[in-house]
């Protein structure tokens, strides 16, 4: 392969979800920078893919940068992933792109599943453009400032979340937002894939005493106004 960085989206759930370009790249890079080797592993097993990888997270990923950007410049073709779905989308893998783009080195993606873009297609929301916020913050005065910017949002805005957080972030959208109606996708494309509409308090009821478990996406509808044009 030419040499370069290939970024390369994985399946967010379901293996079958790769695409043949990307299992092909796969096969023909020198490396594999990988956020976690283990389950990267998995999805190689899953094709008999033995190319080496080497961890690239956001604990290591600056230090990873300087050696990244020698071995492309001696010839090698690496590709960067991560546990699922688009490397530097709320993930890591940004600093390594730009790296490389400032080195003048050649990037090119290999598109894959986005739990964003799964997320806003079943929704059902009207969707002439969305916002991604990322994950929700953490602390409540944060959350609340981060959901107040989106009253008056006339696109759906996409938030991942902890489903040991849900109910904090379904606690402030009622709040702030009443009765607006929200989307909740949990474990997208995998086996136990869940999905519920309605207000926050009507997914809050939804899942009950239950404990929240997997991989969730929040998308909030958009706020209803002809005469607003922006978030």
């Amino acid at each position: 392969m030419n040499p370069g960085l290939y970024v390369v989206g994985t399946p967010i759930g379901n293996l079958s979800d790769i695409s043949m370009r990307a299992l092909e790249t796969l096969r023909g890079v020198s490396v594999i920078l990988s956020e976690d080797t283990r389950h990267t592993h998995i999805l190689l097993g899953r094709y008999d893919i033995a190319t080496r990888t080497v961890s690239c997270h956001k604990f290591n990923e600056a230090s990873r940068v300087d050696g990244i950007i020698q071995q492309i410049r001696g010839g090698a073709a690496i590709a960067l992933v991560t546990d699922s779905g688009m490397p530097a989308v709320s993930d890591p893998g940004a600093r390594v792109v730009a790296a490389c783009r400032r080195a003048g080195l050649p990037v090119t993606s290999i598109p894959g599943p986005s739990a964003v873009t799964t997320a806003v297609a079943l929704s059902g929301f009207p969707a002439g453009g969305f916002v991604f916020a990322g994950f929700a913050p953490r602390k409540s005065g944060a959350l609340r400032k981060l959901l107040a910017q989106f009253a008056e949002c006339p696109v759906p805005v996409v938030l991942f979340e902890s489903p040991y957080r849900l109910m904090k972030l379904l606690d402030g959208i009622e709040e702030l937002f009443g009765e607006r109606e929200v989307f909740v996708a949990r474990e997208l494309t995998k086996k136990f894939e869940e999905t519920l509409w309605g207000s926050a308090a009507d997914i809050r009821r939804s899942f009950g005493t239950r404990t929240v478990k997997g991989e969730l996406v929040v998308v909030l509808s958009p706020h209803v106004d002809s005469n607003h044009n922006g978030c």
